[in-house]
């Protein structure tokens, strides 16, 4: 899931839509902090622009009225009014004295400057802003707006941005895997489908209507395109095995006939050789197609125990190894079973240590060791022989691939090809890895599980 493209993508637009939204939060709180401080400063500004009228009208003792009305009706804990004379008697207001660390800064009822100071509230410490005057007379006149409303105000807001963020990021993960499960449940069928098509099986399909969806439309795309493939794989393979079997009758009777021929035997019991050569090229190439076509269809297998038969193979082989000058020795697991056709895998094997008895000479040495390696068994065939060209390597699994040293030896370059053919057969993954000496190809072999 952590790889999956789809979750990374939907968390990437996730992750943007968040940024938006928080950034724009981010302004509106801003904004808001902006708004109620400019509203502080305007109802402040209010509150002297009318104690400095009604001063002008009827001096301290309008001023006294006014600012105890004021004290009155505003509610507690919001505004701050002082009004004492010049031995510091409390003429109207409600504070009872005036605030510690509050000086008078300037005279009359200008805005500017301010200070802010914290007094205790009904409710807890309040903080205030406003303006320190000293009155003509000597009158200490204080007012003043608490701050602490609007900052209670913005820590609600900035706790309801933490918890909208949280909230998104939720969400978002949630969206993500959710987003996320779905594509990837739409993508293993395609996979799962692609896996079966790797392993041979072209008649597969996905099960079920499909939707009328993007992935929908993909799947329908590929059915058409594993139909074209299917009918031009099947069109293949009746060329070929009408080509083999059209051929390889007349072919055989003109052996017959040849037969019959009398004089100039040995140019006879060339052109013979030459038919039974070209014989078993058809036989192979029919080989190869009946292979290829059965590939990924489970059909005729049975369970095949791998070790006995490798070490029956490797046994049968031996003299001839011998008889070369050559050591053929095996290193095999015991237990190993495989779903597969008996005399395929044989014939794989025969192939690659007949190949290796042919092209390797005195004094070189064939192992064949089979282990197990995971859910898979390992069947390896190694040599110190001459090995495969490298310019030849990339295809030596191809038809008729053969190197020019190679000439004096009897071949048509087929039996790689049908090893490869058999494998895919059976699901199994071969490889031809580079070796410093010699020739080396592994088969990994499904495992048979018990069930």
């Amino acid at each position: 899931m952590a790889r999956s493209a789809s979750l990374r993508m939907t968390l990437l637009v996730a992750g943007g839509i968040i940024l938006l939204s928080l950034g724009a939060m981010a302004l509106q709180y801003r904004v808001t902090a902006a708004s109620l401080q400019t509203r502080q400063a305007e109802l402040l500004a209010a509150d002297l622009e009318s104690f400095a009228a009604i001063y002008e009208q009827r001096r301290i003792p309008a001023l006294r009225e006014a600012v105890e009305f004021r004290a009155r009706s505003t509610p507690p804990g919001t505004a701050l009014y002082l009004l004492q004379d010049r031995n510091g008697t409390t003429l109207a207001g409600n504070a009872a004295a005036w605030p510690d660390g509050v000086e008078t800064t300037g005279d009359g009822f200008a805005s500017e400057p301010q200070q802010s100071y914290m007094l205790p509230g009904p409710a807890g410490p309040v903080t205030y802003r406003g303006v320190a005057r000293t009155l003509p007379g000597g009158f200490p006149f204080l007012a003043a707006r608490a701050e602490t409303p609007a900052l209670a105000t913005l820590t609600d807001l900035r706790r309801l941005i933490w918890q909208v963020g949280i909230g998104l990021v939720v969400l978002s993960l949630l969206a993500g895997w959710l987003v996320s499960r779905f594509t990837l449940g739409r993508i293993a069928r395609l996979n799962s489908l692609a896996d079966r098509v790797a392993e041979g099986d072209l008649a597969a399909r996905l099960p079920g209507p499909r939707s009328g969806d993007e992935f929908g439309a993909l799947e329908a795309h590929v059915h058409a395109m594993l139909d074209r493939i299917e009918t031009l794989d099947r069109a293949r393979q009746r060329l070929a095995d009408m080509i083999a079997h059209e051929l390889r009758t007349p072919l055989n009777r003109i052996r017959q006939r040849l037969s019959s021929l009398t004089g100039q035997d040995e140019a006879l019991e060339r052109i013979d050789a030459d038919m039974a050569s070209t014989i078993r090229i058809f036989d192979s190439l029919l080989d190869i197609s009946s292979a290829e076509a059965a590939r990924g269809q489970r059909p005729g297998l049975v369970p095949v125990d791998l070790s006995a038969l490798t070490a029956e193979v490797v046994e049968l082989y031996e003299p001839l190894a011998e008889d070369g000058d050559m050591t053929l020795t095996g290193d095999i697991t015991q237990g190993c079973q495989i779903l597969g056709e008996r005399n395929l895998v044989a014939q794989v094997l025969s192939n690659l240590i007949d190949n290796a008895i042919k092209y390797c000479h005195p004094g070189d040495a064939i192992r064949v060791s089979l282990h197990l390696d995971g859910d898979r068994i390992r069947m390896v065939i190694a040599d110190t022989g001459p090995g495969v060209p490298e310019d030849l390597r990339a295809n030596a699994f191809e038809l008729f691939t053969r190197a020019e040293r190679d000439a004096d030896k009897a071949g048509h370059g087929l039996g790689l090809a049908l090893v490869r053919a058999i494998a895919t057969r059976h699901g199994a993954r071969i490889d031809l890895p580079a070796t410093e000496k010699g020739f080396r190809i592994e088969i990994a072999w499904p495992m048979l599980h018990d069930t």
